[in-house]
């Protein structure tokens, strides 16, 4: 920035140029005794926008908030502390999100028809998870994809624990959001809204908040006790986050949504380098078991395939998860899974390579 400025006032004293295209401040500072005037250029490069910091939780720490959002212990057992409710739903969202990487908004406004079928059988690969261009960041629909049993657990709070929250409560949406829209002949596609044939994936946020159910529930997947549909995520998982400091994990940090994808983010790219979907699709294709999918994750490169599930228009975007990725971990489990331990030598270099990254800022763990 130095040297523009400098050239552009060389340019300027020459008539080259009619003006420098650079504002400047006018100050003092003492030099060898004497007081003089200075210019200082106000340009500046610009500094990153505060959610390129990217924060995860570890795999450990995942399920420890899984289990606190659902009112159990570190052992799994139940916290005779714990005076929450809703505990099934909260750690199935939250167990959904950690698994398919979706956004506050897009989880928020989901409902139950936009949920992915569950397999007949528990399997290795990902099901596949469609997500509607209107309620996706940036209007771009994408498919992300979510593990079996993350699904399977979605499904149990819709058959029991939402079902219960639902029966005998009549959804009226607040006159402020507009007149209901009446929900009938719904279907994975769409549904008939007060009489017009309409498809979820073109069905906005607040629309979605005024849709009523035909047994007269909201149909969004999370509801609270009353039937109403849940809204506040941000403050459960704080108040969790703030419960599991408390009484278990002293280094637990607070959690808001948004900190649950990019978890799914450095989780789903730690199995793609050590190759687990690689080999679990090999196996699927072996089988004939979802032959698409077993070929998307054979043929493409993991920032890539991290790159579609996240939905970033760039895997320059994408990267920035791999800056926080403690990558030497990584290969070297892989490493010590396939040959026992690692060689002095090659541990070495692999570290010296690693330490060039971190020379030029990319953060080890």
């Amino acid at each position: 920035m130095g040297i523009l400025s400098g050239f552009y006032s060389w340019a300027r004293d020459e008539g080259i140029a009619s003006a420098v295209p650079f504002s400047y401040r006018t100050g003092r500072r003492m030099a060898d005794g004497v007081l003089v005037e200075v210019e200082r250029n106000l340009a500046k490069l610009r500094t990153p926008r505060p959610h390129t910091t990217i924060k995860y939780l570890e795999r450990d720490f995942a399920e420890l908030l899984v289990r606190g959002l659902a009112g159990l212990g570190p052992d799994g057992e139940p916290d005779p502390r714990y005076r929450g409710r809703e505990g099934a739903r909260n750690a199935a969202m939250a167990h959904m999100v950690l698994s398919s990487g979706l956004r506050r908004q897009e989880f928020t406004h989901l409902t139950i028809y936009e949920v992915p079928p569950l397999p007949p059988r528990p399997r290795t690969l990902p099901v596949l998870f469609p997500l509607s261009h209107a309620i996706t960041k940036g209007q771009k629909a994408r498919t992300s994809w979510i593990s079996y049993e993350a699904l399977a657990e979605v499904h149990q709070y819709i058959e029991l624990d939402r079902a219960a929250s639902a029966e005998g409560f009549t959804w009226r949406p607040p006159s402020k959001l507009g007149e209901p829209l009446v929900v009938e002949a719904p279907d994975r596609e769409g549904a008939f809204l007060n009489g017009e044939r309409r498809s979820w994936r073109k069905l906005r946020p607040a629309e979605r908040l005024r849709l009523v159910a035909p047994d007269g529930s909201s149909p969004l997947l999370g509801l609270q006790s009353s039937g109403q549909p849940f809204v506040d995520w941000a403050t459960v998982f704080r108040r969790t986050s703030a419960r599991i400091r408390e009484r278990f994990e002293p280094r637990f940090p607070t959690v808001a949504p948004h900190r649950l994808r990019h978890s799914m983010a450095m989780a789903t790219l730690e199995w793609l380098v050590t190759g687990y979907y690689q080999r679990a699709a090999a196996l699927a294709a072996d089988t004939g078991d979802d032959a698409a999918m077993a070929l998307y994750l054979t043929r493409n490169d993991p920032m890539l395939i991290l790159r579609d599930l996240l939905g970033h228009q760039s895997v320059l975007s994408t990267e920035l998860y791999v800056a926080r990725l403690d990558v030497t971990r990584i290969y070297r489990d892989a490493y010590n899974d396939t040959t026992g331990a690692p060689h002095p030598e090659a541990a070495a270099e692999a570290a010296a390579e690693f330490d060039d990254e971190e020379a030029d800022g990319c953060p080890r763990m």
